[in-house]
């Protein structure tokens, strides 16, 4: 129980509390319908690569998402088990930010 609470305020910190959040949510978003590289990210959700990186490498550090062949040019995202768990609590966000995309990052 108190690991799902963590995992909640973590959550709730890295996609509603912060800037890039809605972009992370996004990311999550799109990974969950199927896997994809970091340029197909970038395409899908019109923002530039550099910032689908740096949105990839705090989810990675915080356990959300994998790469496979990681280091490689192309390497998949992927959700992780515990992300996947998670997807309610993601849902619940999802509600509350999804409108809020910053467009400042988006490609003009």
């Amino acid at each position: 129980m108190n690991e799902d609470k963590h995992l909640r305020r973590l959550l709730w910190y890295l996609l509603g509390g912060t800037r890039g959040g809605p972009n992370r949510a996004e990311i999550i978003k799109t990974l969950q319908n199927r896997p994809c590289n970091a340029n197909q990210l970038a395409e899908t959700l019109r923002v530039d690569y550099k910032t689908v990186q740096h949105h990839v490498r705090i989810l990675e550090e915080n356990g959300l998402v994998s790469l496979a062949n990681k280091g490689s040019y192309g390497a998949v995202l992927f959700l992780t088990a515990k992300m996947e768990e998670a997807l309610p609590i993601l849902d619940e966000i999802w509600s509350r930010i999804g409108t809020r995309k910053i467009s400042a990052t988006a490609k003009e």
